[in-house]
């Protein structure tokens, strides 16, 4: 094996450790965000956790995150829960680099 073909295959085990890195800190934002949520709609012990699942889910319909602020959008203005577009989108962006934190620390 060539240096050339040690360090491309060097980059595909970084990419690929970079990806499932992104989906587990994504899936734990998401989860995150679903308990974020579920406290401003009312929701706490198992509710807030089926809910909380729920959002996770939500994030399979489509890629990237607009599926799971239109789901979280959706459920506030049903509920009538006053938070801003700029404030969901905010929350999620702390939440994930909390996530990738909690993910690198092993928490």
């Amino acid at each position: 094996m060539t240096s050339f073909d040690k360090r491309e295959e060097g980059f595909e085990k970084k990419f690929a450790l970079d990806e499932e890195l992104r989906f587990k800190a994504t899936a734990r934002r998401n989860k995150l965000l679903g308990l974020w949520a579920a406290e401003k709609l009312g929701k706490s012990g198992a509710d807030a956790e089926t809910y909380a699942k729920s959002v996770v889910a939500a994030d399979f319909e489509e890629a990237g995150d607009e599926d799971v602020f239109r789901k979280v959008r959706g459920d506030f203005d049903a509920a009538k829960v006053a938070q801003s577009d700029h404030q969901i989108r905010r929350t999620m962006d702390e939440l994930m680099a909390k996530a990738v934190e909690q993910i690198k620390t092993g928490a």
